[in-house]
């Protein structure tokens, strides 16, 4: 978008840059003008691009299943409800072979899970420059489209999952089979100190690795892309190149989007299948 009027590197911090609105340091309530407002606003600043694409695409996916569902049909279905059918048929047939317990929320759970997620993974698609030329044609200062590249985004989904799976342990085990888990084994019960510290590393260490696989797989899909679109401003010839490079790389990052909901999904249908059992 501005590689003629900014550095490669102000244009890589650009599109990396969160549209943010926080507290001003003097100013009061606001959005960040540049990355150092955005840093000085601390903590509880938010990532409205975040917040606006992720809650776009979740609106749409409720949507897309609601108009299915009423136009549904036992003659012969569109292409629409033929795909719809079959993603719940996929997600079904996973969450039947890896959860062993009874609940009938698991299902629906992974269904918006490996939807919402992949509509936010897709996003990733969209060439880099359109949507924040847009924006700033508006007079947005940042713009990111992909909710996924950003960690808020993706530890939000793993804690809620984590929270799931804290509620659904403590639901079927009580609050003493759980703690019995966590303090009684591997080592024998006098070692609880020891069990404790390495099951409680263990416990954590979920929602930590299924956040950050999401979002360092996508931030560095979309590294490539940005890094790719640096070379239209090199002249034809180096635009060509990166016009190849531009498809070849989305060829491929399409099986990075499908495999990161799948993985997502699929973890937590696992977390929540440990919850689930009895030691």
């Amino acid at each position: 978008m501005a590689s003629e009027t900014l550095t490669s590197t102000e244009y890589i911090k650009h599109h990396l840059q969160n549209l943010t609105f926080g507290m001003h340091p003097e100013e009061g309530f606001g959005f960040a003008h540049t990355a150092q407002e955005a840093k000085e606003m601390g903590f509880w600043a938010i990532h409205v691009d975040t917040m606006g694409w992720s809650i776009v695409l979740g609106g749409l996916f409720l949507w897309l299943f609601r108009k299915v569902a009423k136009s549904v049909t036992s003659d012969v279905p569109d292409g629409l409800q033929n795909f719809v059918e079959l993603l719940i048929e996929f997600i079904d047939n996973n969450v039947r072979e890896t959860f062993t317990g009874k609940n009938d929320l698991v299902a629906p759970i992974a269904l918006t899970l490996f939807v919402w997620v992949l509509l936010m993974n897709l996003m990733d698609l969209v060439p880099v420059d359109w949507i924040p030329l847009i924006a700033t044609a508006l007079g947005i200062h940042f713009m990111k489209v992909v909710p996924t590249t950003d960690p808020n985004a993706t530890f939000g989904l793993s804690l809620s999952v984590f929270a799931l799976m804290i509620y659904y342990s403590i639901k079927v085990k009580g609050v003493g089979g759980f703690f019995g888990e966590l303090a009684f084994q591997p080592f024998p019960k006098w070692m609880f100190p020891i069990n404790l510290f390495l099951e409680g590393i263990s416990l954590i260490s979920k929602p930590v690795s299924l956040s950050l696989r999401l979002f360092g797989n996508l931030y560095a899909g979309e590294m490539i892309f940005i890094l790719i679109a640096l070379m239209y401003s090199g002249g034809w010839i180096f635009g060509i190149f990166g016009g190849v490079l531009q498809w070849a790389w989305a060829v491929f990052h399409v099986l990075i989007v499908l495999l990161q909901a799948f993985i997502f999904m699929i973890l937590t249908i696992v977390y929540l299948d440990m919850a689930h059992q009895h030691h």
